[in-house]
């Protein structure tokens, strides 16, 4: 991620400037691409690394978190997530881009499998990592809400770098920004305007800042005592977040008429039931007991 630390650097200098009153910035101009690392027969994509590196940092960490007095599972419960819920994670999302965004690919299954060509729904591929929890709970007799809690303090790193890859390839950039708006950009395909760079919004609030809240509450509070708090507090507060967000996003242009007549776009839709869940865990948690500390891993 060393060209996205520098293109931060370079935004904050083009920030600067437009402060200034000069041209809005250019995205082509901080230096960024779809392309991380082109060896000439083979090209890796920082879409495909920010989904190797999420779920390699999310996998660590939760190693990590096992070690701590009182997890709800062993390593080898992790080793079985890891691979389900990175299935859970391509599967789920491709179908609930096809699903939720472009239906047509439905009715062409040769090019719902073009994975290469961009299209991921976070809905989508939180639906197939529920699932996949669902799974390895089920079948390794493990407390479905507590391990729930323990794998979404690791869910905001891959939206971390989920977001910053989406601003890299240049996609899924806001609306029109004002003049009053110095970090504006004009992105390929997005016309002359200056838009807002919606996918670091997005990048801050659902990965930087929950990813802080998550890991305070586990490593500093007692929170992972209390089953449903630490997964309500990631539902909520990413539903919070992806519903804020939208309103500086650009809606896709197959659902622009839904957002039009509705007011809201597809992805605040999709939170509002994501709203309802994550504060029903949340209050539970608070008002349930904790769990008796100091238990041994299950067998």
């Amino acid at each position: 991620m060393l060209s996205l630390v520098s293109t931060a650097t370079a935004l904050a200098v083009a920030s600067a400037s437009a402060t200034a009153g000069h041209a809005p910035i250019r995205w082509e101009d901080l230096g960024v691409g779809p392309i991380a690392l082109d060896l000439g027969f083979f090209a890796l994509k920082w879409y495909s690394l920010a989904y190797l590196a999420g779920i390699v940092l999310g996998y660590w960490h939760l190693l990590k978190m096992l070690r701590q007095p009182g997890a709800p599972m062993a390593q080898r419960h992790a080793d079985d997530l890891f691979f389900y819920a990175t299935l859970g994670i391509i599967l789920g999302g491709r179908l609930g881009y096809a699903i939720f965004y472009a239906p047509e690919l439905l009715t062409h299954p040769e090019n719902l499998i073009k994975l290469w060509e961009g299209g991921m729904s976070f809905h989508g591929g939180l639906i197939g990592t529920v699932l996949a929890i669902a799974w390895v709970s089920w079948r390794g007799k493990l407390n479905f809400v507590r391990v729930c809690d323990y794998i979404s303090v690791c869910v905001p790193f891959g939206l971390l770098f989920g977001r910053l890859a989406n601003f890299a390839n240049g996609e899924l950039w806001g609306r029109e920004a004002g003049p009053g708006v110095p970090w504006a950009m004009v992105f390929p395909g997005g016309g002359p305007v200056a838009r807002h760079p919606s996918q670091l919004y997005e990048a801050i609030l659902e990965g930087l800042v929950l990813a802080i809240v998550l890991l305070v509450l586990f490593w500093k509070t007692r929170a992972r005592w209390r089953p449903g708090l630490l997964v309500g507090t990631f539902t909520l507060g990413y539903a919070l977040s992806r519903f804020t967000v939208e309103f500086f996003r650009e809606p896709d242009a197959q659902l622009l008429d839904l957002a039009m007549q509705s007011g809201l776009s597809m992805g605040q839709w999709l939170t509002v039931p994501m709203m309802a869940v994550g504060l029903f865990f949340l209050l539970r948690g608070l008002m349930r007991q904790p769990v008796a500390t100091g238990g041994a891993l299950p067998a």
